[in-house]
């Protein structure tokens, strides 16, 4: 049997727990992976005194795959956030997210199976800001109004926005291929073309040309407050939504709310190179220790890299195993149960996992 070696970054709050549980789900498996087990955020800055060490990423840089906790950011020190910064270390383009309604999830919904693909390393996320009363702010701020005629207020902080025809056609060929290599029907374009019409109109071109590559993918496009609405009235028309980064990350999260929150939304992000898997939550601090958080997001994000490395049967014995053990509903954590009630323990869901995965 194949024996993988995969970097693991159980991360800080409630990470190692989460992350515990979710790697002897894994082993249950019979999946053989040797972990390479390194720090990033609170316990690097411990160790090493900075929140992402060369040596978390040489480990990622060589193995080329890695499994991620959620991690605070300090505020005041390193990077603006650790996860932003591994995207573009290793040029992570495209951010894929699956939401599915799982029986026994508290939702109003049923039927809901739709992925959010999402670009990267783009639009107001790029991290190209000019902070307000600087000097080089005041430039851009007289630069702008001298080219287009335009006022800006001089108190003003400044982000750029940019979208370029490379990184679109980049992130729309991966949702088409995507759709195609996963039997997907549809690929919706997200923008606000109407208004910004340099940017997401250059955007929603893109989408037009790619999609004319993909014959046998229905191609639509809806602009981004009415794709909102559209998701919380018939999210099950939807299929792929190819989104720029900002429309991409707020809609991850409206779609999280749909199918029972982010403790059932794991997140992949693939570079030509490298990918890393994380769930989309965060740190939780307030909860560590307390061995009652939800592993379900950190389980489902090891499905995906399971599927990615080929191990396409464990991938779908460990999501039917979860499946199953979130519909019985007996060893489920409290975000299963009715406001207010308590749960199982993380540990107690992952053992429920790990006895389906044996039977």
């Amino acid at each position: 049997m194949k024996k993988y070696k995969i970097t693991l970054i159980p991360g800080d709050g409630i990470g190692p727990e989460i992350t515990e549980v979710t790697k002897r789900c894994i082993e249950a498996t019979g999946v053989e992976i040797e972990w390479e087990e390194c720090e990033a955020g609170i316990p690097a800055i411990e160790k090493f005194g900075d929140p992402l060490p060369e040596k978390t990423i040489d480990s990622i840089k060589k193995n080329k795959v890695c499994l991620k906790g959620p991690i605070t950011t300090p505020v005041g020190t390193g990077y603006r956030s650790i996860n932003v910064a591994l995207r573009q270390i290793f040029n992570l383009y495209a951010c894929v997210r699956p939401f599915k309604v799982y029986k026994g999830a508290r939702t109003f919904y049923e039927d809901i199976d739709l992925v959010v693909v999402r670009e990267n390393m783009e639009d107001l996320y790029a991290g190209i800001e000019f902070e307000i009363g600087k000097n080089e702010t005041k430039q851009i701020i007289n630069k702008i109004s001298e080219l287009t005629g335009k006022k800006i207020n001089h108190d003003s902080g400044i982000s750029i926005k940019p979208i370029s025809v490379s990184g679109s056609e980049k992130i729309l060929r991966f949702a088409f291929e995507y759709a195609r290599k996963n039997k997907r029907k549809k690929v919706t374009a997200v923008h606000k073309a109407n208004i910004m019409k340099f940017t997401d109109g250059l955007f929603l071109d893109v989408a037009k040309k790619v999609a004319l590559e993909y014959p046998d993918i229905e191609f639509e496009d809806r602009i981004v407050d009415n794709m909102a609405m559209q998701l919380v009235q018939k999210p099950q028309k939807y299929d792929v939504l190819a989104c720029p980064n900002l429309y991409g990350d707020i809609l991850s999260d409206l779609c999280a709310g749909l199918v029972g929150g982010l403790g059932l939304s794991p997140g992949a992000n693939y570079g030509d190179e490298v990918a890393i898997f994380e769930p989309t939550h965060g740190s939780a601090p307030k909860y560590t220790g307390k061995n009652v958080v939800n592993p379900s997001a950190q389980i489902l994000a090891a499905v995906l890299m399971l599927s990615y490395i080929g191990e396409e049967n464990a991938a779908k014995k460990l999501e039917n195993a979860l499946a199953q053990v979130i519909a019985e509903g007996t060893y489920t954590t409290y975000d299963f149960r009715p406001e207010g009630t308590s749960g199982a323990s993380t540990t107690e869901m992952g053992d429920a996992i790990i006895k389906k995965l044996g039977e």
